[in-house]
């Protein structure tokens, strides 16, 4: 999240924060995006479940289009994996659901109440360990593990690579287009800090910060 710009609000980061952005900060590309925005930090949230949830309800539709299925799909029922496996498919299917985000989600309440995976569950795992342990549910592919390494468990150095605004952020700081490997190359100079580089490049330009609303994952 972000906080004022001034050295202050630098210096009122949490150690592991102030680290990581002091050393983004002398990059030749990314440091004049964190001049212009600021510090800007990554927290965990508080229920896994319910934020892989939300990464599915927004692959490849726009934010508003997921945001009102949301709302939809809280208020009919209990986001927990009990509750969406005692929900009615046709309840889903009225939040606005697909029928295949239907299955993915219920694939997902599955794998959650089967293994009993909670925010501690994950806690012990690699990013590798985790991008497996999800990836292995139909219906979540590499972008949405990522969102959850990053959004959901706060890890300092997950690089989207599959994400439209990382590769939009790329080719405004880079001035070219770019091929994933070409990316995922560039984008070792900020190890071992890469989430907190990919929020910058998801405002490296004015324009990128709606064309994330599209994400297109590899769902």
């Amino acid at each position: 999240m972000p906080v004022d710009s001034d050295a202050d609000a630098f210096d009122a980061l949490d150690p592991a924060d102030r680290e990581a952005l002091a050393a983004l900060r002398d990059d030749d590309r990314l440091g004049p995006v964190i001049h212009r925005h600021g510090p800007l930090t990554i927290e965990p949230a508080a229920d896994p479940f319910e934020r892989l949830v939300v990464s599915i309800l927004r692959q490849q539709v726009s934010m508003a289009s997921a945001a009102a299925t949301r709302e939809r799909l809280f208020d009919a029922v209990e986001v927990t994996p009990e509750g969406v496996l005692a929900a009615d498919e046709q309840v889903l299917k009225d939040a606005g659901l697909s029928r295949q985000k239907t299955r993915y989600v219920r694939n997902v309440a599955e794998a959650f109440a089967e293994h009993g995976w909670e925010r501690g569950s994950f806690e012990s795992m690699t990013d590798d360990e985790v991008r497996a342990a999800l990836t292995d549910i139909t219906g979540v592919g590499e972008w949405t593990a990522n969102m959850q390494l990053l959004f959901t468990l706060a890890r300092p150095d997950v690089f989207p690579v599959g994400d439209l605004g990382i590769r939009k952020g790329m080719e405004e700081l880079f001035g070219r287009e770019m091929s994933r490997a070409e990316m995922v190359d560039e984008a070792e100079r900020w190890a071992p800090y890469r989430s907190y580089a990919s929020l910058y490049l998801w405002r490296a330009k004015e324009d990128i910060a709606a064309s994330v609303d599209e994400v297109v994952g590899d769902e």
